[in-house]
């Protein structure tokens, strides 16, 4: 499977030195970029290549599209993308926006494409996913704690409580932070029935998320503590691996938890 990567950062970078280096049978062959000549380096390092016209990017010899830049650059590009490729969407905050993801419905539908959403820095949606599919699901709600210097601007010196309230309400206060929310919103109840809090800890170094799902079918509790990305401190350690795992899901012939 060729791929074609949206953005340069600290993701492509890892997915990169993952894919092309380790030699499997997923290889990026294509990244999109805003400034060629500063990530030109690339084309040589990992035998890629460099675009920065789009539609010659989805012209490119590609499967499928990785977007692993930002919001912004989903909201601009994924549109004429999905005209002419599946995606993988890892700023899935840009879909919190009801108009936009309706746009994305419309035009996957149209085009007979598809988007995968990698569960990113935390787990448990294919139970949330199961039970919502026969409306039995009383209340989710997503426990997030992280180190408070990437949430707030002055030091603390106790925890503190700094969001209580829905999922599209999260993303649109903390849009780099929080995309966690939008993924289990998207798989369970929707965006204002998924309850969020957000904790600021001066006494951690990793980011700590509890989901917890009540309904008929009993009780769940998912907590997941993630490590951040080596080469970026801001950057969820598992959110880049999920794309892997999404990934390889999509080229092996046993599916597990479809």
């Amino acid at each position: 499977m060729n791929i074609g990567i949206i953005g340069a950062g600290a993701i492509a970078t890892y997915l990169l030195n993952e894919l092309n280096e380790n030699k499997t049978n997923i290889q990026i062959t294509s990244l999109y970029v805003r400034d060629h000549e500063k990530y030109k380096r690339l084309e040589e390092e990992y035998n890629i290549r460099l675009y920065t016209n789009l539609e010659q990017f989805l012209k490119a010899d590609i499967d499928i599209v990785v977007e692993a830049a930002n919001i912004e650059a989903v909201k601009q590009l994924l549109p004429e993308i999905i005209t002419q490729k599946d995606a993988v969407v890892i700023s899935i905050g840009a879909l919190a926006e009801e108009e936009f993801l309706h746009e994305i419905k419309c035009a996957l539908e149209k085009n007979q494409r598809h988007i995968y959403l990698p569960s990113g820095a935390i787990g448990g949606l294919d139970l949330v996913q199961n039970v919502s599919a026969v409306g039995k699901i009383k209340n989710v709600l997503l426990e997030t704690r992280k180190p408070a210097n990437t949430l707030v601007n002055a030091p603390i010196d106790e925890e503190q409580i700094i969001f209580e309230g829905t999922a599209r309400k999260a993303i649109e206060k903390f849009p780099k932070n929080i995309n966690v929310s939008i993924a289990l919103a998207l798989a369970g109840v929707g965006f204002d029935d998924t309850k969020v809090k957000i904790i600021a800890d001066p006494h951690t170094e990793n980011n700590l998320h509890t989901i917890s799902v009540n309904g008929e079918f009993g009780q769940a509790t998912f907590s997941i503590t993630n490590k951040p990305l080596p080469s970026n401190p801001n950057t969820s350690y598992l959110a880049a691996i999920s794309i892997i795992g999404t990934l390889k899901r999509l080229t092996s012939s046993i599916k597990i938890g479809m």
